[in-house]
């Protein structure tokens, strides 16, 4: 058994998988304490490309599963099944981990036990020009148990359930519902700001609006499945589905909000990156989108 497991799944992401693999090899641990588990969730680009050339550069123990694409829980699960790690890392395809990352997960185990640890993450627009690796509290996030960077030990996964749930098919929460679980069996989390990570996080353009669109219609159908499944006030807290904001959204769409943000959006130079006006009229409509969706899968009965 390693120490640590950094344990990552992909989709369609050669062009940064292979500065995040290279990453993730390059630590400043042992190679023989940690191990990268990978999931190539059915990647029809040049993934299979990038992992070949990542096998000849890998450092430590690297392990490869490939499966038909089956969304990021059954993916996570998938490489579960082969992760060694006493503690498991958990990132995305566009988190590059710093070098000292590995080293610092398991430094806070040595001081805090059995514990979540949250890595810090910090927002790049480029992995070729990164910000500077310090984290501040304008970085911070609110989320307990997030994927983009934490880790926990593996007796407390397999205490709790050991997978993520896959009825979770769409896109969002299935590592809140996971973090709900610990959380409900006494597990507690500690914040780890040396433990960074870069998250690729590129102003959209205009060709990228439809799909923040139905990221944001799918985020709120699972956010729905989520609050069933917690009926928590931290669940409210993190999907916002509370009368107060849904209806504040409902009065907007009355008002023809949305609308009036599309024509903005619409209007968006073909080419390059969103700024101004543009991008704030595509958050705020893939914003109205979440809450317009939210009512309707409030309406629908589970599994319907």
């Amino acid at each position: 058994m390693t120490e640590l497991t950094i344990q990552l799944c992909t989709y369609n992401r050669a062009q940064l998988l292979e500065r995040v693999l290279a990453a993730c090899f390059d630590q400043t641990v042992d190679p023989a304490k940690y191990e990268v588990v990978l999931v190539n969730d059915g990647s029809r680009d040049d993934t299979s490309d990038v992992i070949e050339r990542a096998r000849a550069l890998a450092t430590c123990r690297f392990t490869v599963i490939e499966q038909a694409n089956a969304g990021l829980a059954r993916a996570r699960n998938a490489g579960l099944a082969h992760a060694t790690g006493r503690r498991i890392a958990f990132i995305d395809d566009d988190i590059l981990p710093t070098p000292v990352f590995v080293a610092e997960h398991l430094r806070s185990d040595a001081r805090h036990g059995d514990v979540v640890v949250r890595g810090a993450v910090i927002n790049a627009e480029s992995f070729d020009r990164l910000p500077l690796p310090f984290w501040s509290m304008k970085n911070y996030s609110a989320n307990w148990f997030w994927t983009s960077n934490v880790s926990v030990r593996r007796s407390r996964l397999d205490a709790a359930g050991g997978r993520f749930d896959e009825s979770f098919a769409e896109y969002g929460w299935e590592d809140i519902e996971l973090g709900m679980r610990l959380r409900a069996a006494g597990l507690h989390g500690v914040f780890n700001r040396f433990a960074l990570a870069f998250h690729y996080k590129p102003a959209p353009e205009a060709s990228d609006v439809e799909g923040m669109l139905r990221q944001a219609r799918a985020q709120a159908r699972t956010a729905v499945q989520l609050r069933e499944l917690h009926p928590h006030w931290r669940v409210v807290l993190a999907t916002a589905d509370d009368p107060l904001r849904r209806s504040w959204h409902r009065l907007g769409r009355t008002l023809g909000i949305p609308q009036r943000l599309a024509r903005i959006v619409a209007t968006s130079p073909p080419q390059g990156p969103l700024a101004g006006t543009h991008l704030a009229a595509a958050r705020a409509l893939a914003r109205e989108m979440y809450f317009a969706e939210l009512e309707l899968a409030r309406l629908t009965p589970p599994n319907a």
